[in-house]
């Protein structure tokens, strides 16, 4: 094992308590903004009240949001108009995005959103059902800073202002470097530091683990949920494959670079953050172990060895390819006279309603004699075996550490030899010769935010915000036309789905409201993207999107039927499609 860092950072709020709550600063009034929870801010507001220290502690991430949630009377509201800062070194919707659910949690009132200056405040009108109006100022503490790409990103900071002074000292309005930002630029900075190797991969597992204290708060709509360990572990990881990406030469776009595996670990602390960056070897494959469910009524993820266990009672022939990690990744095809489909899921190891979803729909399916598919289950079995160990302790984040394989690439772009994971979905294409590709996926269930490089997940803003159940079309160009009766076909299946159309548009509603519409078709409730690609070798590519990564219970039921659903849908529709053809 090899330590590029090991450090421990002082907790900003106990540094502000050792330099402020002192008898020589009574009567001063003091404003903060930390990546502190509300408990406890309020319990060091009265640490200082008791020096004599008058003190407001606020949070530094999601602002206006906060603001609602402790400052305002909200129980009375007829309408709320927010202007947004837009700043020239941000996205232009950026801070629409950061008030996000806040539309959703103001529901029955009037809400309306306008762009506004570059002065990092939402100035906030509340009108009352009486006609009584307010207006507020949210400070949103923001610096400018360059990242690990030489770019200028505007961050949200820490953040000290202090008035009436005894003797006269001078006020204090100025940026506040919490602990949290430390540890990030720490890491960062460690990472940069390094020797790496010429050639890829750099290393087996590149470990971040980190002890913090930080916000984690439930929001009352949805999965919400406002998380800085989330936060942090997010920006992590796409920062660090974003460096690795630049190192080897290649754009920002690429899915392909092999840094390693790449593995976050962000847990709860008290008092100071200590962060550890270590190279680590992959040691034995494991797989976590999870309770045993019947997969038709699954509330969770199940267990790897419960998948293959369901994947060998199935009729047909089976096949296996191996993963980076030595696991196996396995699947079946049976033959029939119907037309071939291949269907795949758990290639983003952390969105998991796809692997149950498909092994109902699957199970069904092979009922019919007649049909004819190619099926893996779990294409990215090391990220499913590292998803299970995050949510130990970190059941409700997204765990996008999980997403790619062991080699750091997302594996549909690893085509080099050894191929590891993509070999399996080679055997079954060429085992079957499907034409149609059902390749199914989720996203994130609540928000998902980089706040340490701007805010807005870099490269993948379409999805910060969940929109919904999607489907993605991806199609050889001759078969435009094939491609469009499909999606419809499907669409018009799906919309048999109990609640899958209400469950849409609410979500494709406050979504709309705070990314500023809706940049893709909605074909029976269902919002889609069809697209020429000839990168995929089937004509056909189907890809599902529910927001599905952090689900429990009767969501994750509700998200692994929709998938089940469109697999059934999808395979009938192909089916008919193509003997209409003949």
């Amino acid at each position: 094992m090899t330590i590029l860092l090991d450090e421990r950072i002082s907790r900003t709020l106990d540094n502000l308590l050792r330099e402020w709550a002192r008898n020589d600063h009574r009567g001063a009034m003091l404003e903060a903004w930390l990546f502190e929870d509300e408990a406890a801010r309020r319990a060091a507001e009265a640490v200082l009240a008791e020096a004599g220290v008058r003190a407001r502690l606020r949070s530094a991430y999601k602002p206006l949001v906060h603001a609602f949630l402790e400052e305002f009377e909200t129980g009375h509201l007829k309408r709320v108009t927010v202007r947004y800062p837009v700043h020239a070194e941000a996205d232009r919707l950026r801070f629409l995005s950061e008030a996000y659910p806040l539309a959703a949690l103001l529901d029955g009132v009037e809400t309306v959103f306008e762009p506004g200056a570059a002065d990092m405040t939402y100035h906030v009108t509340l009108e009352d059902k009486d006609g009584h109006v307010a207006e507020h100022a949210v400070f949103a503490p923001d610096r400018l800073r360059t990242n690990h790409l030489d770019q200028v990103d505007l961050t949200p900071t820490g953040w000290l202002k202090i008035t009436e002074r005894p003797d006269d000292a001078p006020d204090l309005d100025e940026p506040l470097e919490t602990e949290i930002e430390q540890v990030f630029h720490s890491v960062m900075a460690a990472v940069a530091a390094h020797d790496w190797p010429d050639t890829e991969p750099y290393a087996e597992t590149i470990a971040v683990d980190v002890t913090i204290p930080g916000i984690e708060r439930p929001l009352d709509y949805g999965d919400e949920v406002m998380s800085t360990r989330e936060a942090l572990h997010e920006d992590f990881y796409f920062s660090l494959l974003e460096f690795f990406k630049r190192k080897s030469g290649r754009p920002p776009e690429d899915r392909s670079v092999q840094p390693g595996q790449i593995v976050p670990d962000i847990r709860a602390g008290n008092g100071d953050a200590h962060v550890r960056v270590t190279l680590r070897s992959f040691g034995p494959p494991e797989n976590p172990v999870r309770p045993e469910q019947d997969i038709e009524t699954a509330d969770a993820a199940p267990g790897l060895d419960q998948i293959y266990r369901e994947l060998a009672a199935l009729p047909g022939k089976t096949f296996e390819g191996i993963s980076r990690e030595g696991r196996p990744v396995r699947g079946l095809y049976r033959a029939g006279s119907r037309p071939a489909v291949l269907v795949t899921s758990g290639q983003h190891a952390n969105e998991t309603s796809a692997p149950v979803g498909t092994l109902r729909a699957v199970h069904r399916l092979l009922a019919n004699p007649d049909t004819n598919i190619a099926y893996v289950p779990v294409e990215n079995p090391d990220g499913y075996a590292l998803h299970g160990r995050l949510c130990e302790s970190n059941p409700r984040h997204m765990h996008h550490a999980a997403r790619y394989t062991s080699l750091g690439c997302d594996l549909e772009y690893g085509r080099k030899e050894p191929l590891y994971e993509i070999g399996a979905r080679n055997q079954a294409l060429e085992m079957s010769g499907a034409q149609l590709h059902l390749n199914f996926h989720g996203y994130p269930a609540h928000e998902w935010t980089r706040p340490f490089t701007g805010y807005l997940p870099r490269g993948f803003e379409l999805w910060s915000i969940p929109k919904g159940f999607f489907l993605i079309m991806r199609h050889h160009p001759s078969w435009s036309e094939t491609a469009r009766t499909l999606v419809e076909a499907v669409t018009t299946g799906l919309s048999a789905v109990p609640g899958l159309a209400e469950f849409n548009r609410r979500q494709i509603e406050i979504c709309s409201i705070h990314s500023g519409g809706t940049p893709y078709e909605i074909i029976n409730d269902i919002p889609c993207l069809i697209t020429a690609d000839e990168r995929h070798p089937s004509p056909l590519t189907l890809i599902t999107e529910f927001p599905d990564e952090t689900i429990y219970g009767d969501a994750y039921r509700f998200a692994h039927t929709v998938q089940m659903a469109t697999v059934i849908a999808a395979e009938e529709a192909f089916a008919s499609i193509m003997a209409a053809q003949v």
